[in-house]
């Protein structure tokens, strides 16, 4: 690809006259404005807005540098998709060496790393770095560490696809700058910025907790965990203010330089609770803090390793979201104090159980918010938005709340822009000011405003509270100068934070107070632990005047076998979907429904695909449908938390729900398969993107949500439903053995060591045990190698009958390269565990006939569309319960044409089993090419036979087998 005339023009002009570009007195300025600019135009970007694009939409932010001491703080060109940052840009004047001085590539670091951008650029122009950010940052690295490419200003022609294919718009929205900077993140490992700051402030709290309860010997466990949270929170809050200019740069740092670090401190709280009334930093309803002991040796390293150059930590621009999933991780753990009162941390038991804790992805937050605060808000002035309210019932550390928050902040502003913003500006209260750039911008009163009308939220973890809040309060000071916030605190005598206390509320979300309505109360831990929560007394003006307009989040997804008995019998006592094999995501869901308003409220959470399907959840989708409207659902990607697939093996769906049903209401369906990292919601890439009819889900077995059946499928599974019985009429069914079971009396010893499993018979009650692939598509073949003592001393050991006599095995477990049913006939006496479930004939059927329709291409259509998770690909099984409803076509043998197809189908599948024996046994390649051409030419003649059975049209037969390939 050859290089425009703009960048051949440039390179020569900066040839002719390098020595005068060179010299000290040619500054940054000017190289951005006579080559940056020009050439970043050149690949795509609207440098200059020339396009006059609204803020939150402009192509490139010029940062506004904000000096600090000698430092410049904020990179010079933010470069933006739709809002969202995608690389820095760092400029120096040409007399600066990029190759050789280390600052300028430790400081563009510094940024990106702390933005958590991947790649980002270094440039004079004469010079042009790409560095890969996503490592940890040191001052001492070379400039050659984490360089990707260094190009000089005459290469830049022949090297310019190398530059187009990453950093031109036009690629970053095809998204090859992000397949880019994937593979490199690949091939060199990363020290990302949120890891790092976790295990920053983990350290912290190692440290302050050991050196508190040492110091301070009467302090209680909730005391210690309080007071070490609240000192890590304030540090956090003062030094991102220093980082944005609204704190004097260095504060913290110079309360280092002397004795009584922590007394010093005090001094600094105390201003700022002047300034901010945020709660942070309020010593009236804290007064446990301010009587402490710290010692200078606990704080000085903290303070000190926050500061440049020994912190890697560029705060100005670290996002309140990032800060928000480093904190969710940081709650995972909590303080424990030994009887010798010394402070150990220790992850919660229920964080223990659950494998971790991972936090919600940013599109998936953004879909959410979209869907019900985007939808309650659309159309509407800032005053009608002020009576709305949203919530997240479980709001953990704040995602979903700065999400909707943000979301709110985008409106109000571009609300204000397009209805006259310059009478805003002057009214009484401004909503609005411009800002030195020319944009208009919300003033710190109305974000106040936005905050306190609009956002909620309730999480039964006291210290999650407390981190919602801080995550809020710095989304509130975002783009706040010392200068706006002083002007605000002289003309309106007003601090600038809010106190969240009524919007932010410590509770559980699930149990009310009429948890302990027949209990004498006596043990305060209980009631810690339980920590009911009265949503009409919390919240008296929202309740009663018809609940919250939305409700949002993602719920804690939490067995409730794993829960005390009394909390289990509240649930079952209180939630009418709640059953014995319940989670409680489902009571979250139930809950949060019972909030909303009835009439206009939304619904939305990210939840387990089990919902879609499982019988457990049977009643809770059956209230959903009977009395809500569901305006989408979106299957994501396969085990789509953590970092790659695998690290949390739970799939997840996102339903939105509305109060309002329509009269034909139809869902928007939006599905995913494998396991690939998205990071939007993009219907047209996904693998199902559509709409079905809700009241479709009403009138299916189990109330299940289809999300993979179009309109015309579902008329194929009508059609094989009519005139056909369920299998079970046709069969006895048998599920295979259990073999251990503690509550039939085996003991751990016995389930550990497999005493009822040998691999030779060691007496005369042991038999042929079949292993979960020795049964497949007419084949059953035993591997030889295991054997199992069968009788009453096994778990469930069924039935004898349904080991011995002729039968059909089905396959559980599906094979997920094809996704086909395999079933099998045989009348060897073989026993099998759950791997695969057994039918004998009931009178009037023939065996080879029914396993001529299962193993159809047909009935695994119909299995796939009616009961199957599509989209997952571990562990797909054939449930025993839709196995038994499967439709059979029942034969007219007074109808010469039926019964014809009938005896062909079992010909037919006499003629297959006998193949598969050939194939087994086949010893040279030719034979067992012969077989397997002979098996799919028969496998063809039993599917036609099979449409035909079921009066299949050309058009029918076409989608099943584009359904089924």
């Amino acid at each position: 690809m050859a290089a425009p005339s703009i960048v051949m023009e440039l390179v020569d002009r900066f040839h002719r006259n390098l020595d005068v570009y060179k010299h000290d007195d040619y500054k940054e300025t000017r190289v951005r404005v006579e080559f940056i600019d020009p050439l970043f135009e050149a690949l795509g970007w609207d440098v200059r807005n020339v396009q006059g694009h609204a803020e939150q939409y402009k192509d490139v932010i010029h940062e506004a540098a904000l000096k600090v001491g000698s430092e410049v703080h904020a990179p010079d060109y933010c470069f933006r998709i739709g809002g969202a940052r995608k690389f820095f840009l760092e400029a120096k004047k040409p007399s600066v060496s990029l190759k050789g001085d280390v600052a300028p590539a430790y400081q563009l670091r510094r940024y990106a790393w702390s933005a958590k951008l991947p790649l980002s650029i270094l440039t004079d122009f004469e010079e042009f770095a790409v560095y890969d950010c996503l490592q940890r940052p040191k001052s001492q690295d070379k400039t050659s560490v984490g360089r990707l490419m260094y190009l000089n200003f005459e290469e830049y022609p022949d090297h310019w696809e190398d530059i187009n294919e990453v950093f031109a718009k036009e690629s970053v929205l095809k998204g090859s700058f992000d397949k880019y900077a994937q593979e490199k993140k690949k091939k060199r490992g990363t020290g990302e910025v949120d890891a790092e700051f976790l295990k920053e402030i983990e350290g912290w709290r190692d440290v302050l907790a050991r050196n508190i309860a040492l110091r301070n010997l009467g302090i209680s466990v909730y005391e210690l965990n309080f007071a070490v949270q609240r000192t890590i929170d304030r540090i956090i809050f003062l030094r991102i203010a220093e980082d944005r200019g609204i704190e004097d740069y260095g504060r913290l740092l110079a309360i280092t330089n002397g004795s009584n670090t922590y007394q010093r401190m005090h001094d600094l709280y105390r201003q700022a609770d002047e300034k901010y009334n945020a709660g942070l930093f309020d010593f009236q309803t804290d007064k446990l803090t301010k009587t402490l002991m710290i010692d200078d040796n606990a704080l000085k390293p903290i303070l000190n390793g926050l500061y440049y150059p020994q912190s890697p930590y560029e705060f100005s621009v670290l996002p309140a979201n990032i800060l928000g999933h480093v904190y969710e991780q940081f709650l995972g753990k909590v303080i424990r104090l030994t009887p010798g009162h010394r402070a150990k941390v220790e992850e919660k038991p229920e964080v223990k159980r659950a494998g971790g804790v991972y936090y919600t992805p940013t599109y998936i937050v953004e879909y959410i918010v979209k869907q019900t605060v985007g939808k309650t808000v659309e159309g509407k002035t800032p005053r009608q938005i002020s009576k709305l309210r949203f919530l997240d019932p479980a709001c953990g550390s704040g995602s979903f709340l700065l999400g909707a928050y943000q979301y709110l902040l985008d409106h109000h502003r571009q609300w204000y822009e397009e209805h006259d913003p310059a009478k805003h500006a002057k009214a009484k209260k401004p909503a609005v000011f411009q800002g030195s750039n020319g944009s208009w911008r919300l003033t710190t009163a109305e974000k106040k405003r936005i905050l306190l009308n609009n956002i909620y939220g309730v999480d039964i973890d006291r210290q999650a509270v407390e981190v919602t809040k801080l995550s809020l309060l710095l989304k509130v000071l975002e783009g706040e100068t010392d200068e706006t916030l002083g002007r605000q605190l002289s003309l309106w005598r007003e601090r600038a934070l809010p106190d969240l206390v009524d919007n932010i509320k410590c509770g559980n979300s699930l149990i009310g107070p009429d948890y302990f309505a027949a209990q004498l109360i006596s043990d305060e831990e209980e009631i810690r632990r339980v920590n009911p929560f009265d949503w009409q007394t919390e919240f008296p003006e929202i309740i009663p005047s018809g609940g919250f307009d939305a409700v949002i989040g993602n719920p804690p997804y939490v067995d409730i076998k794993t829960l005390p008995q009394s909390d289990v019998a509240y649930i079952f006592s209180a939630y009418q979907t709640a059953n014995n094999r319940v989670n409680l995501f489902a009571c979250f869901i139930e809950k949060s429904l019972s909030l909303i308003d009835k009439q206009y409220g939304w619904f939305s959470m990210i939840i387990p695909t089990a919902l879609l399907t499982q019988v457990t959840y049977r009643n809770l989708r059956e209230h959903i449908t009977n009395h809500y409207g569901v305006s989408s659902v979106v299957r994501l990607p396969n085990e789509s938390f953590g970092s790659s697939a695998g690290d949390v093996k739970v799939d997840t769906v996102i339903i939105v729900v509305s109060a309002k049903r329509e009269k034909k209401q139809k869902v928007r369906v939006i599905g995913y398969e494998g396991y690939d990292r998205i990071t939007q919601i993009d219907p047209l890439a996904a693998q199902v993107n559509g709409y079905v009819s809700q009241s479709t889900w009403v009138d299916t077995d189990d109330c299940i949500w289809s999300i993979n059946v179009a309109d015309e499928q579902a008329a194929v599974l009508q059609k094989c439903e009519k005139n056909s019985i369920p299998l079970d009429k046709c069969v006895k069914f048998s599920l295979g053995i259990t073999p251990y079971d503690k509550y039939r009396g085996h003991t751990q010893a016995q389930i550990k060591n497999k005493v009822f499993h040998a691999d030779r018979p060691k007496d005369k009650t042991f038999r042929k045990l079949l292993a979960g692939n020795d049964v497949r598509r007419y084949v059953v073949e035993w591997n030889g190698k295991k054997w199992i003592s069968y009788g009453p001393w096994l778990g469930a050991p069924r039935q004898h009958h349904f080991f011995t006599e002729k039968r059909i095995l089905v396959k559980q477990i599906i094979d997920w390269t094809s996704k086909r049913i395999w079933a099998t006939i045989t009348n060897e006496e073989l026993y099998n565990t759950q791997n695969a479930f057994n039918l004998l004939l009931r009178d009037g059927w023939s065996l080879d006939y029914l396993l001529g329709i299962l193993n159809s291409r047909l009935m695994t259509f119909y299995h796939r569309k009616k009961y199957l998770d599509e989209f997952k690909m571990r562990f797909q099984k054939i449930l025993i319960k839709d196995c038994k409803r499967f439709p059979i076509r029942s034969i007219d043998f007074d109808d010469q044409a039926e019964a014809s197809r009938h005896n062909k189908i079992v010909a037919l599948v006499e003629r297959m089993l006998e193949l598969h024996k050939k194939l087994t046994v086949a010893s040279i390649p030719a034979d067992k090419t012969l077989f397997q051409r002979q098996i799919a030419a028969t496998d063809a003649q039993i599917d036609k036979l099979v449409y035909a059975l079921y009066g299949l049209t050309k058009k029918e037969i076409r989608i099943v087998e584009e359904a089924t390939p």
